[in-house]
């Protein structure tokens, strides 16, 4: 996914005179490809991300179109007000880039760990966010957030888990719950009237993955959708598939509080939502450092855990 980033970032530099990249002393060898292409378009801001932020607001006002790049602990954790006035206050066309959300960076403890990056965006009025599942919904994401002028904010999960999608997904498809069948996309299905299933699974970033195997493994019935587009979420498109089904499954490499399952019970709360399970972060840091795979495991966010959590919730459902 960071591959497929760099990539889009470079042609759109390489186009557009005007799209600029700053970074906060971060993403060297990823960036090669763009610092070779477009040097005079590439700024290293230095650990100075509240500078970068404002920076990058004055650079929009002249007329550019910066891409923002760091760590999602500290951009957008750490210039949350900075975004919130420089950027989002005048709608100004800033795309900030999130990378290594969750716990990607994991054996750097708390501080490198962002499980709460998405609950301050959703917060900032203006400001779209973004959780793209594979590199091709990241591409689409991308290039919506050029193509709209918006600010945005974009999150990067962890890298290396492989496309969700077997094609590219189009600008609009993101827009929408995108519909996945066994590993398989259908993107201009009609979202909203699949009510053929007695069970729907939201999930977005990373747990798309988790969703799409725990489905063919072990919930053929069930139907799984990507969340590429967080804010602004397509509330009709989640009530009408919240309504047809018994039973709602959220999953999110993030804090349950503030995250998609808020969303999505947000979106509900004025008709009414089946059964809902929020499998995510709960309200507390992690005990120990450790691999990625470790802070999963802690978390209860490891794919035999997340379906041990599932199999109790539809039992649970199925007594009712």
């Amino acid at each position: 996914m960071r591959a497929t980033f760099s990539s889009v970032l470079t042609q759109l530099a390489v186009s557009d005179p005007k799209v600029l990249l700053l970074t906060g002393d971060h993403g060297y060898a990823l960036f090669d490809e763009f610092r070779k292409a477009c040097p005079s378009q590439y700024i290293n801001a230095g650990i100075a991300e509240q500078n970068m932020v404002g920076m990058a607001a004055g650079l929009a006002k002249l007329g550019f179109k910066p891409f923002v790049y760091g760590l999602s602990a500290f951009v957008p954790v750490r210039v949350v007000e900075q975004i919130k006035i420089d950027i989002a206050h005048d709608g100004l066309p800033v795309t900030l880039i999130g990378d290594g959300a969750g716990f990607v960076y994991s054996h750097l403890g708390t501080s490198h760990q962002s499980t709460e990056d998405i609950a301050c965006t959703r917060s900032v009025p203006n400001l779209v966010v973004m959780s793209p599942a594979d590199r091709f919904e990241l591409e689409a994401c991308m290039m919506l957030a050029y193509r709209s002028g918006c600010s945005t904010y974009l999150r990067m999960g962890k890298a290396d888990l492989g496309d969700v999608h077997s094609e590219s997904i189009s600008e609009e498809a993101v827009k929408s719950p995108i519909s996945i069948t066994k590993s398989k996309i259908s993107v201009e299905e009609g979202n909203r009237n699949n009510r053929d299933s007695s069970v729907v699974i939201f999930a977005s970033g990373s747990m798309v993955k988790t969703a799409i195997i725990l489905a063919n493994e072990r919930y053929p019935d069930a139907r799984v959708y990507s969340l590429a587009i967080l804010k602004p979420l397509d509330e009709e498109s989640v009530r009408s598939l919240c309504l047809g089904s018994k039973a709602i499954i959220v999953m999110e490499e993030h804090s349950i509080i503030g995250g998609i399952s808020s969303a999505i019970l947000e979106a509900c709360s004025a008709i009414g939502c089946p059964p809902l399970l929020r499998i995510g972060v709960t309200d507390r840091f992690s005990q120990f450092c450790g691999s990625y795979d470790y802070l999963l495991q802690e978390h209860g966010l490891s794919t035999d855990l997340v379906g041990k959590k599932i199999d109790n919730f539809l039992d649970e459902v199925g007594r009712l």
